[in-house]
């Protein structure tokens, strides 16, 4: 069945498409602390951690348990995704790879026939381990999108802002990511979409964007109108469609940091006062998160910006609304910090990473201004953080690695960015070992799985609920989702708890916070069974 449009208020159009049937098997918990009723399903689940205590010299390990309940709603409902960016590369990308994964649509290439799918989403085409069978010992896996019921991203109702009036489609080819023969299978359906006006403060991006600025509302500066002008975008787009829920994902262009200020924007009050007062270090994506937050609608920045600044943290935790961030890993830097963790954890002692590329979309030349170029930096700079100030052996204390990015603006390459790494580390008895990568990679083409995984995530914590073993009042997670850190470059993580960039850690707590939604306990591969044979 084809998708149908449906005119959004305000210009933009979604994209609403038909209920997916799944093919894939499901699964029901056969355990007296999980509970399915038609409206949730139920777990007791207890949650096992150690505590470490050090006086004298001495380290103490004390076992702790807390037994939690979760509780999912079952019914998915109609879910919207709100692109700010809409028109960019990764905007008309993921709504070219939606369309063309619910038709089922195949087309010709120079290397021969392809199919449409969702290669590069952990959600959609990553499996995880549900145990071992109980006849041949062997591991069952199943996929990821089965431990709880998530809305399938075929069923995504789509649109957006974008500082460039031009539809979708015509955005698709001034990307020049897809084959002709796909564009020409989706064009009828986005050339009806039309990104709706946003806001442009011109100090935030680099000059050269100016050409692009066509269709923007009025004002050049942050103000409480723009608030509420988007927070009726919002409410227009999710009435007109019909939706349950709306997610805003930030995957524009890549703004300056912002001067954090004591008076402005350490404090939600403060920020909500420099907004009304149009302070010149209130950037456009804080304006988004902030209506977002207001509308009680979770907001996700994908790009490398401080859109989080302390006030708009504070505010999403008095409304109780999720955020996250920031910066799609898609590329390079997920290579970093799976390699960079594999070497640390193997006790190799890296003493060098230098990382460079170059790439000639739109991304790169926003990049070439220096302001912009150092937003990016920073989150690609702090990725190892974590991993070198785990292992004390190799590392003493303010010791790190020196770490070197470079990224050049080469237009003739387009979206195929070319990123190049040396690791240089030390080894045993004052050896040395030295890795170089060169990785080419269709940049939207990795980022626009993401978006899927990030919307879908984020719908599914907005079902999540959790209390105490005992308590009668449901919570909702943290304001700050940070099991979303498997996606990006630099995760947010609630005021004063640690940030975690091993991949494997990333992974690991999200599919292990899924598990313990149904009651089971976290994926391991201790394997006793086998090896007490």
């Amino acid at each position: 069945m084809a998708p149908h449009a449906n005119d959004s208020v305000g210009g933009a159009t979604g994209i609403a498409l038909e209920s997916h049937s799944r093919a894939s098997k499901s699964f029901t918990v056969n355990s007296p602390n999980v509970v399915y009723t038609p409206e949730n399903v139920q777990a007791k689940y207890t949650y096992r951690t150690t505590s470490v205590d050090f006086t004298d010299g001495q380290y103490t390990a004390t076992p702790k348990e807390t037994v939690y309940d979760f509780k999912t709603e079952r019914n998915v409902g109609k879910v919207g995704v709100m692109l700010v960016g809409w028109g960019g590369n990764n905007g008309s990308t993921v709504t070219a790879g939606i369309i063309a994964n619910r038709r089922k649509l195949e087309w010709e290439t120079k290397e021969g026939p392809r199919a449409a799918n969702y290669y590069g989403s952990v959600v959609m085409s990553s499996t995880v381990k549900l145990g071992e069978d109980s006849r041949t010992g062997k591991d069952v896996n199943i996929p990821l999108q089965t431990l709880l019921p998530m809305v399938h991203p075929n069923d995504l109702v789509i649109g957006g802002w974008d500082i460039s009036k031009m539809d979708i489609a015509s955005a698709m080819d001034r990307a020049q990511v897809l084959e002709p023969t796909l564009k020409s299978l989706v064009r009828k359906e986005m050339a009806h979409m039309v990104p709706l006006p946003s806001i442009y403060y011109p100090d935030f991006i680099a000059a050269n964007q100016e050409g692009r600025a066509d269709n923007v509302v009025q004002g050049s500066k942050a103000s409480l109108e723009h608030v509420e002008h988007l927070r009726k975008d919002i409410r227009d787009f999710k009435s007109a469609n019909g939706l349950d829920r709306v997610i805003i994902l930030w995957t524009a262009n890549t703004e300056r940091y912002a001067d954090i200020i004591p008076g402005v924007n350490d404090t939600a009050e403060n920020l909500m006062r420099a907004i009304k007062d149009g302070h010149e270090e209130v950037s456009p994506s804080t304006v988004f998160a902030v209506a977002s937050i207001l509308e009680k609608t979770p907001f996700i920045n994908g790009s490398p910006q401080n859109t989080f600044v302390p006030g708009c943290i504070q505010l999403a935790e008095q409304h109780s609304t999720f955020i996250g961030g920031d910066d799609f890993k898609s590329g390079q830097t997920k290579m970093k910090s799976a390699l960079v963790d594999f070497m640390i954890n193997a006790g190799i002692k890296l003493t060098s990473i230098a990382s460079y590329n170059h790439l000639g979309n739109n991304d790169g030349r926003n990049l070439s201004e220096q302001k912009q170029f150092r937003s990016k930096e920073i989150s690609k700079s702090n990725v190892v953080d974590d991993m070198v100030a785990a292992n004390h052996v190799l590392y003493k204390e303010g010791e790190h690695p020196d770490h070197c990015v470079v990224i050049k603006y080469m237009p003739a390459v387009g979206d195929n960015k070319r990123a190049l790494d040396e690791y240089y580390a030390e080894i045993f008895l004052g050896g040395h070992q030295t890795i170089s990568l060169f990785n080419v990679c269709e940049d939207s083409l990795l980022a626009s799985p993401l978006i899927i995984d990030l919307v879908l995530i984020s719908d599914l914590f907005t079902r999540i609920s959790w209390r105490k073993t005992g308590e009668e009042e449901w919570k909702k997670f943290h304001a700050v989702l940070s099991v979303l850190s498997y996606m990006l470059k630099a995760p947010l993580t609630p005021p004063g708890t640690p940030v975690v960039n091993a991949l494997a850690k990333q992974r690991s707590a999200l599919v292990n916070v899924m598990r313990a939604c149904v009651g089971l306990v976290p994926e391991g591969d201790m394997g006793l069974e086998q090896k007490l044979f």
